[in-house]
């Protein structure tokens, strides 16, 4: 018993301090920085045409800052877009690490997308399969049952967990060898804010490695409650 509640206290600061500290972090850079000119979406603008990232295009979302490889699109939040603050800077040059990500034709990129296509039809059909399960136990005792459920379950469970392990990579990659070296060689920063840009950028990694780690610590329950 004591080892079960020291394991979910382990849990909890695995996943929910590192999230903690990113809000924390982007929140105390987030006041407006009189050395920097533009907003985020300028500068988003700036670096597109500057890279050449041709076929790209840039616009202001209510959906959180992310880069859409299929529909080529950086997509900045409001809270960004209309921001010079370090945090808005950091986080487009990110966005902007996996457009040139896109660009380059990286592995990684392209089959984190293929994942996340085929996954959303996956989690689809372990839907349907948990929802028509119970119709179908009273009606045969075939072990096909058994395997679909198992099936659905899995795909629940295991889609999560592949899918954030392959995000790892990815986001790694934008921020360390993409984002970083691009604010660097540009000079967009001085060398103190560019400090505080690797710190942001580490905490916000740091939140895709607690999301990793929840949803393998869900899928060891599942496992582990499927053996009782």
């Amino acid at each position: 018993m004591g080892f079960l509640i020291i394991g979910f206290i382990l849990l909890f600061i695995l996943t929910s301090l590192p999230s903690l500290w990113t809000k924390h972090i982007l929140n105390k850079h987030r006041t407006p920085h009189p050395d920097i000119p533009g907003t985020g979406l300028q500068f988003a603008e700036h670096l597109v045409n500057k890279l050449n990232l041709s076929g790209v295009r840039v616009e202001e979302t209510d959906q959180g800052d992310h880069y859409d490889p299929i529909e080529k699109v950086v997509r900045i939040s409001t809270a960004n877009a209309h921001s010079n603050s370090l945090t808005a800077m950091t986080t487009v040059a990110h966005e902007i690490g996996h457009a040139l990500q896109d660009k380059e034709d990286y592995p990684e990129l392209k089959q984190r997308t293929a994942l996340i296509e085929r996954a959303a039809v996956m989690q689809k059909f372990g839907g349907f399969a948990l929802m028509i399960t119970p119709i179908l136990i009273p009606l045969t005792h075939s072990p096909i049952i058994g395997v679909m459920t198992f099936t659905a379950g899995f795909i629940a469970m295991g889609v999560p967990v592949i899918i954030h392990l392959s995000t790892l990579p990815v986001e790694f990659d934008a921020s360390f060898k993409r984002a970083l070296p691009l604010l660097e060689a540009g000079e967009y920063l001085n060398p103190k804010d560019q400090k505080v840009a690797k710190k942001i950028l580490f905490a916000c990694a740091m939140t895709y490695v607690a999301a990793s780690l929840s949803s393998l610590f869900n899928l060891w329950k599942w496992l582990k409650a499927l053996k009782r």
